[in-house]
């Protein structure tokens, strides 16, 4: 199947799902650039929604959306002022430092992204009566061993460490949320996501299932540094974006909402084999020695519940497999 129709019969699945014509409907889309964003701009462009993608980067909107002129680009850093004063029906704020390196490298970047930029957002929100959805992370809950996460836990973060920048700042901007909503009546909803993957992964994420594909797309063998046997959620794009979509039409106000699949859970090495597989190249491990070990943190499992989303309606339409199928043929063949 050519790229083109597998990026039509995702978005013909994810409307068929919830069932709504979101045509005229006026989106504000932060983060429009990367992973989660550009696909959902991509998917309300096709459906005839009214949408603006915001980024730090007006150059990187024009290349990723190649000058679409149905879609109204707008270059903005979220820590200052808005340009902007325009009314939505929704605004959904994906815009954060996502991935490890960027969190080592501007920790304070990172946190005022999700606490400034996040105020400035709910606040016209609040002008607008617009519905706000803010893209949280499982990283608030720490990590887990006996049991998924749920909504209703509350999570251990040490805050003594720069690399807590990202969950801590997610938790507090979550509480603006729902501060703002308890305050001013605004309709908030937050979803928590843990990774997601897809064709739309940028290049500089220093994720290691990203750096899985990146191998995997050259030919190369996948190389693991640990045996992986981590319990990860993993979300495709496809099902990420039907999840935010579906909260936002059916979400109760202030709630808050996994956002994960039930049949993608797998240890990381089964991710790192089925990705090998699909590329028709090796896995190969090269563990570190007694002593390396040492110095490495311990890694637990980091699994989600999204029962509380099924309970309202939403279902994944995607498992691992084909998920992935899906993200390498997309991502192989075009450069997105």
């Amino acid at each position: 199947m050519e790229v083109n129709n597998i990026l039509i019969e995702e978005y013909n699945k994810i409307s068929k799902l919830l069932n709504y014509d979101f045509r005229g409907c006026k989106f504000l889309v932060t983060g429009a650039n990367g992973l989660i964003g550009s696909y959902l701009v991509d998917y309300l462009d096709f459906i005839g929604a009214e949408v603006y993608a915001m980024s730090r980067s007006i150059d990187k909107l024009k290349f990723r959306f190649n000058n679409n002129q149905n879609i109204k680009l707008i270059e903005q850093d979220l820590n200052e002022p808005l340009k902007i004063n325009d009314k939505f029906d929704y605004i959904i704020h994906a815009a954060s430092n996502a991935h490890p390196l960027a969190f080592s490298q501007d920790p304070v970047g990172t946190m005022k992204a999700n606490l400034f930029g996040t105020m400035n957002l709910l606040e016209l929100a609040k002008k607008s009566n617009s519905k706000f959805l803010y893209l949280s992370s499982g990283e608030i809950y720490g990590n887990n061993i006996d049991h998924d996460f749920t909504e209703d836990d509350l999570g251990v973060v040490d805050t003594k460490i720069a690399r807590s920048c990202y969950p801590e700042s997610k938790r507090a901007a979550e509480t603006l949320c729902v501060s703002y909503c308890d305050q001013f009546g605004i309709h908030t909803n937050i979803a928590r996501l843990c990774y997601v993957y897809g064709h739309t992964i940028t290049d500089d994420n220093s994720r290691a299932d990203a750096q899985f594909l990146i191998n995997a797309l050259l030919g190369k063998d996948i190389v693991m540094k640990s045996q992986g046997l981590q319990r990860r959620t993993y979300c495709y794009v496809a099902d990420a974006v039907s999840a935010l979509l579906f909260i936002l039409l059916n979400g109760v106000k202030s709630e808050v909402y996994n956002i994960a699949n039930p049949n993608s859970i797998t240890t990381i090495a089964q991710y790192a084999q089925i990705l090998a597989n699909i590329a028709k190249v090796n896995l190969k491990f090269e563990l570190p020695d007694e002593i390396e070990q040492k110095g490495y943190s311990k890694q637990a499992d980091s699994v989600l519940s999204a029962q509380k989303l099924i309970n309202i309606g939403w279902n994944p339409l995607y498992n691992i497999n084909v998920g992935l199928e899906n993200t390498f043929k997309i991502k192989k063949e075009l450069d997105v």
